[in-house]
């Protein structure tokens, strides 16, 4: 999101004008510029970190995902402050997006409540993924220009805390999920975790999926997406090559989504909002950033997608192979990998050229606003595939 455009409406009440709104995002993109050119590929993975020394619950549910994420940062991660992070012993680059799995605080690894904080930061959103529950939060960054503001902190806390609720409560066990209540509980124990002493600033918005099955004979997959805010959780069929769901962006005005965290008026009960959609396997399930949506139509993402998907299974998917995925050790996750890295690239080649279209750019000419080319934007994806567990 861009800088300072919530710490207007947010910590002075007010509805920020168009001058600011413009002048800030400029001036955003320009602070990036070499970040950009230092950061040329997306950072990819098909698992984000979990502790070791944990017995992880297993969903009952016969589906589950095979999923990768990709992402751009539009300039790099900020530390998280103690007490949620102790540096470690030698320097480091970004140690919110570190994979080292240690509890010993000497590595950097970030932790709340004494136990290892779940997810990758991203710029100021988050991504999570695990075999039943995947999600996506964007912080807002405008909270890096205000004492004790920390955007990238609220957007993970959240993100933890929501999968382990779901985690917790076995992923609805044998009844239905409550992912708003998860998000609820979530977004509290995040206010207590950055409360005083510990106090931190920010706000955030958020999106999940969460994968069980219905009590049909035999068992149909389902998912439970849950969303608040402007980041976007859209499922593609590809054998059909067509979008059969996707959620729908909420807003206070243009440029001002709907919300968590400090001043602000909205809560998981209020205004999150959940859909049970039920799916088929090899259902492709995303959850993106607003990085996505606001650079790339919904038929541009179902087309990456699909195509993704073909060059994969064709064997055309070179980039990955550079990656050291050798065509005898390809896995679904990797594939998945893959059309999360193919939608950043997408996404981001939109956000960075000032005279492409852009939904944004749509959006912002409907409120009478003079505004071209791409939303440079943290851009975030998680690509998850519906399977069947073998027996």
């Amino acid at each position: 999101m861009p800088k300072l455009r919530l710490v207007i409406s947010l910590l002075a009440g007010a509805r920020p004008t168009t001058h600011a709104r413009c002048l800030l995002r400029y001036s955003s993109a320009s602070a990036s510029a070499s970040h950009r050119r230092s950061q040329r590929e997306p950072r990819v993975g098909t698992t984000t970190p979990v502790p070791t020394d944990t017995a992880l619950p297993k969903s009952k549910s016969p589906f589950y995902f095979e999923a990768g994420y990709a992402l751009f940062a539009k300039r790099p991660s900020r530390p998280f402050p103690p007490p949620f992070l102790s540096p470690p012993s030698g320097s480091f680059s970004d140690p919110l997006s570190t994979h080292h799995q240690s509890r010993d605080r000497r590595s950097g690894v970030a932790e709340v409540d004494g136990e290892m904080i779940r997810g990758v930061t991203n710029g100021d959103d988050a991504v999570l993924v695990s075999d039943n529950f995947i999600g996506a939060n964007d912080g807002v960054g405008a909270w890096a220009e205000r004492e004790k503001g920390h955007a990238a902190l609220w957007s993970r806390l959240i993100l933890h805390f929501w999968a382990l609720e779901a985690e917790n409560d076995g992923y609805g066990g044998t009844s239905e999920p409550d992912t708003v209540a998860y998000l609820q509980r979530a977004f509290e124990r995040t206010k207590e975790a950055t409360s005083q002493p510990n106090e931190w600033f920010g706000t955030t918005t958020a999106c999940s999926a969460l994968i069980t099955a219905d009590s049909s004979k035999p068992p149909r997959p389902v998912v439970y997406i849950t969303q608040l805010g402007d980041c976007q959780v859209m499922v593609v069929r590809p054998r059909d090559r067509q979008i059969i769901f996707k959620t729908t962006e909420q807003w206070h005005w243009f440029d001002c989504p709907r919300q968590l965290g400090t001043n602000s008026p909205d809560t998981p009960e209020k205004n999150a909002v959940m859909d049970r959609i039920v799916i088929e396997e090899d259902d492709v399930v995303l959850a993106m950033s607003d990085g996505v949506v606001d650079n790339l139509w919904d038929h541009e993402v179902a087309e990456s997608v699909v195509d993704s998907m073909n060059k994969w299974n064709n064997g055309e998917a070179e980039g990955l192979l550079r990656h050291g995925v050798e065509p005898g050790e390809r896995t679904f996750a990797d594939g998945m990998k893959f059309v999360a890295t193919e939608l950043v690239k997408a996404a981001r080649t939109i956000a960075e050229d000032p005279f492409a279209e852009s939904p944004f750019m749509e959006k912002a000419i409907e409120e009478g606003l003079s505004i071209e080319g791409g939303k440079l934007d943290d851009i975030s994806v998680v690509a998850a595939q519906c399977k069947r567990r073998k027996v």
